[in-house]
């Protein structure tokens, strides 16, 4: 009887990781809160869309030169961990995966919102409710198949959106009319005060819509050479998503003007209005295959990156890092599919917020972490190194700070609830638990690559060797 070498999986490609991360990131914000923008500081949200993209690029960044630094799965609460200890590692580990669980069930909601758009008989409690939790469980099942299954469908969910999205540019720079972009800032803003007032919610709104990319490190583990591969695909997503929101900012306003306030999907009444209901249809099966392929990414994202805090430092129970047959995280899925469940009785818009605050505190130590590698030179870079000394990551934390003064309280008490339970697991069953000897935490840089091809050649030497029996 001979046996058969195991064949390794598949890993994703930077192919792979660009289309996850566009899909980690092109979802409902970009098709539902164009209205809420606009509504909050009229045409001045194009600037505020830039501005927005400027900040979260600069935190891009930071995680794009720490990941250069690491090739496990986890992204912040990896870098978190080893720049300040197990506490902050565990603590951000697990804000990472609530804020996987609040995105997941996000984008679930917002899928029911824009179906019902277009069935009407979907409007009702019971469909409310049921209809998202259905997506969760739907998702949860197809990712207990692994990373193969994931790539098909991420990648043909990100090309129909990329081709929906272009369609709504090309057909509709044909029906922009100029005099809606004036005034640039609305007539009911008429003091400095209330101006920054508005730019200030316009802000913490469209933040969310590019909050999904600190998921695309979580899945290093299952990435072809994530050290290089990861920075370079923060930077293409980034650029390419700020390019798309920008464009389509502008032509929806450019076509409806004042009345994109007055629609919930004022990007598919855009089109309904220039050219008829056959393009609103187009426009609403783009935006529920868009909505769909951010849910199935952070679907896949979240319950890779609590199988890491398992299985690489030990910091929850062991039973949630094993995989099944097709290298599955199959019990952190389940998990994961229940805490989203449960999140399900929270609205879009509370959802919307509780995820930028999730976002806000795993952004500020891996920035932090940024800086200290920097200085201490621990973990050298390997293929990409944040330039300009510790300028892009100080104005990164100083944005990313001013976010504290647009969240609500409701919102503020589920995070100190999230903490207080993260507080409590730490110091009964975490704190005194030892490091998994698993975990991939050798530095990746050219010199650990260096010293770990010497040790490679002088234990090859070794062991061939003759041995030499000596007496005393």
């Amino acid at each position: 009887m001979s046996a058969k070498t195991a064949t390794p999986n598949k890993k994703l490609t930077f192919t792979s990781i660009y289309f996850l991360g566009i899909n980690a990131i092109v979802g409902s914000g970009a098709f539902l809160l164009p209205q809420q923008i606009y509504k909050n500081i009229g045409v001045m949200s194009i600037l505020v869309l830039l501005t927005a993209a400027l900040t979260v690029s600069m935190v891009a960044l930071c995680y794009a030169d720490l990941s250069s630094r690491f090739s496990g799965s986890g992204a912040a609460w990896l870098y978190s961990y080893n720049a300040f200890g197990k506490f902050t590692g565990f603590q951000i580990g697990l804000f990472s995966w609530f804020l996987g669980c609040l995105t997941f069930t996000a984008e679930s909601v917002a899928l029911h919102r824009t179906l019902k758009s277009m069935y009407p008989a979907l409007d009702n409690p019971i469909a409310k409710y049921a209809f998202p939790i259905g997506v969760i469980v739907l998702l949860s099942i197809i990712n207990l198949f692994g990373t193969s299954i994931v790539k098909k469908i991420n990648s043909v969910s990100s090309i129909i959106k990329i081709a929906t999205l272009v369609f709504f540019l090309v057909v509709g720079v044909f029906f922009i009319k100029t005099a809606h972009f004036t005034p640039i800032v609305p007539e009911s803003v008429k003091t400095t005060g209330s101006f920054f007032g508005h730019f200030g919610q316009a802000f913490s709104v469209v933040f969310y819509m590019f909050t999904g990319f600190s998921f695309i490190p979580v899945a290093a583990g299952q990435m072809n050479n994530p050290e290089k591969n990861i920075p370079k695909a923060l930077i293409a997503v980034m650029s390419s998503v700020t390019i798309i929101y920008v464009l389509v900012q502008a032509t929806a306003i450019g076509i409806l003007g004042p009345s994109i306030a007055k629609f919930d999907i004022p990007i598919a009444q855009a089109l309904n209005s220039s050219i008829g209901h056959w393009a609103y249809v187009l426009i609403v099966i783009g935006m529920i295959i868009s909505i769909f392929g951010v849910a199935f990414a952070v679907s896949f994202n979240t319950p890779v990156l609590a199988a890491s805090l398992s299985t690489e430092h030990n910091l929850l129970p062991s039973a949630v890092g094993k995989r099944n047959k097709n290298d599955a995280p199959y019990i952190a899925v389940i998990i994961t599919m229940i805490i989203s469940i449960f999140l399900v009785s929270f609205s879009y818009i509370f959802l919307v917020a509780a995820i930028v605050l999730a976002s806000f505190i795993q952004y500020v130590p891996s920035i932090l972490a940024v800086i200290k590698f920097k200085h201490t030179k621990q973990f050298p870079n390997n293929g990409f190194s944040l330039k300009g000394g510790d300028t892009i990551p100080i104005i990164a934390l100083i944005i990313s700070m001013y976010l504290l003064t647009n969240f609500r309280l409701d919102v503020l008490l589920l995070i100190l609830g999230v903490f207080i339970v993260g507080l409590i697991m730490y110091y009964t069953s975490i704190k005194n638990k030892p490091d998994s000897p698993s975990a991939p935490q050798a530095p990746k840089g050219k010199v650990a690559q260096a010293t770990t091809k010497l040790a490679d050649k002088v234990a090859t030497t070794t062991q061939s060797a003759p041995t030499h029996a000596s007496t005393k």
